[in-house]
């Protein structure tokens, strides 16, 4: 998980211009040509999206404005994420959580579709995909579960530094083996003392000529495991001058998970989105050379929470996704259930929860797709990121439980669905920054704005 609270900008991801879509829809039309003949959703796949191919969208949607209508290719996208997610990930959900193994499988039939790593720039090789895109992707993967979408978009979180702060060189050879390889890099933020409170991070990097020596451990890392057996990287962040200021005492760097003393620790058992893998990890006297720094000395701290401005909507809408599977499938049991001669879903009591859960899944949806089209924008999103992460977490909680109580005694057995949405909810409220941690940040942010329309 590794995603501890805080504020600050990623607006250096959008300083490259206008959408690429039409590089990405090649990208993806490449990506299921691979999958054509062994797998019917590539096919589907590349028959939505080689409609669109042929029509250039630039100058067509503007990054300023809000609209409700998705464009042809986001809607093309929508489509394809659905099918794969309905087809190839429901299946498996609940064998996945019982045996808590990682769906590397599962990612590597999305990567292969083009549908992980969309983040990536043109000039790395990627997609370019903005946030607005990624968060519609990243609804349906949520819908049909939670751990496995985690486990897919993780990269997302740990590459965000390295798009912000990173140089050509090291874009290229961290960001393009993203695209290489279905492997996983991880976000190493939080420490055992140190989760909402990043500023008490404890992790040093001490300088010994042209290179620094890692010595602390980090915990609740998403992909801490994967990163190093697939061949990846991690984002860490270390004090390299603890005298500073909170803002400047730390740095960023980004280290192969090979390197020699960086011992992964067992995966943790959550309650939760199981196959996630999530571990600490520790590192001892790790030597690493100074052109492993993210940006400049000191700046670490602000990588660290610039990266949250683009990946809590799509956390967010991680939650939209379980929200409305858990409306889904109440409103089917309460069509279904049977008492005093009527179906429970007319009964008062039961459609006043099912029309909560409805109007509550709008409303997060909406403003998530806020925050992510003023990141698109260019403009600081942080107190709408943290709105849209609070707000879609906390309902999404409420859904899954409410959907529990509408199925009854059986939604207490993992025999239904709902035992487990409800399950995988509850870190919503706590990964990248947790419900109260979304509270104070927009408390203050709110304080130097006018939030008149």
């Amino acid at each position: 998980m590794s995603r501890a609270c805080g504020s600050g900008q990623g607006n250096a991801y959008h300083s490259r211009g206008p959408l690429h879509i039409y590089t990405s829809l090649n990208q993806i039309s490449n990506f299921t040509s691979k999958m054509f003949a062994k797998n019917s959703i590539a096919s589907k796949g590349k028959t939505v999206l080689s409609r669109h191919l042929n029509r250039s969208v630039v100058g067509k949607r503007f990054l300023s404005s809000f609209s409700l209508a998705l464009t042809d290719e986001q809607q093309a996208f929508k489509e394809l994420a659905r099918s794969f997610a309905r087809d190839v990930m429901m299946p498996k959900s609940a064998e996945y959580d019982q045996s808590g193994e990682f769906p590397q499988e599962i990612f590597k039939q999305a990567w292969e579709l083009g549908l992980v790593n969309t983040h990536i720039p043109v000039e790395q090789g990627g997609m370019g995909l903005h946030c607005l895109d990624g968060v519609i992707i990243s609804e349906e993967f949520a819908y049909a579960c939670t751990g496995m979408s985690t486990a897919i978009e993780a990269n997302l979180l740990a590459a965000m530094p390295v798009i912000i702060g990173g140089n050509k060189e090291q874009k290229d050879n961290y960001l393009g083996r993203l695209l290489e390889a279905p492997i996983q890099a991880a976000y190493g933020v939080s420490e055992p003392g140190a989760g909402s409170d990043v500023a008490a991070i404890q992790t040093r990097a001490d300088k010994k000529g042209d290179e620094y020596v890692i010595n602390g451990s980090k915990t609740w890392i998403t992909n801490g495991g994967r990163a190093q057996e697939s061949g990846g990287w991690y984002f860490v962040l270390a004090v390299t001058d603890p005298e500073a200021s909170a803002g400047k005492r730390m740095t960023g760097f980004v280290i192969d998970a090979d390197t020699p003393g960086i011992e992964v620790g067992a995966k943790l058992k959550n309650m939760g989105q199981k196959c996630s893998d999530t571990r600490p990890i520790y590192f001892e006297d790790v030597v690493v050379k100074k052109e492993n720094i993210l940006g400049e000395v000191g700046q670490g701290f602000r990588l660290a929470m610039g990266a949250f401005d683009f990946t809590r909507p799509p956390v967010a809408i991680g939650a939209v996704g379980l929200a409305r599977r858990a409306m889904d499938e109440a409103k089917q049991y309460a069509l279904e259930r049977k008492t005093m001669g009527a179906p429970i879903a007319q009964h008062q009591a039961v459609s006043f929860m099912l029309a909560d859960m409805a109007m509550g899944i709008e409303a997060s949806r909406l403003l998530t797709y806020k925050a992510a089209n003023i990141i698109d924008a260019g403009t600081k999103n942080t107190m709408y990121a943290s709105m849209a992460k609070a707000f879609a977490a906390d309902h999404a909680n409420k859904c899954a439980t409410d959907a529990v109580q509408i199925f009854g005694g059986a939604g207490f057995n993992t025999d239904y669905p709902v035992e487990k949405l409800m399950r995988d909810a509850k870190i919503f409220q706590l990964y990248e920054g947790t419900s109260q941690i979304q509270r104070l940040i927009i408390s203050r942010e709110m304080m130097g704005q006018d939030l008149s329309p």
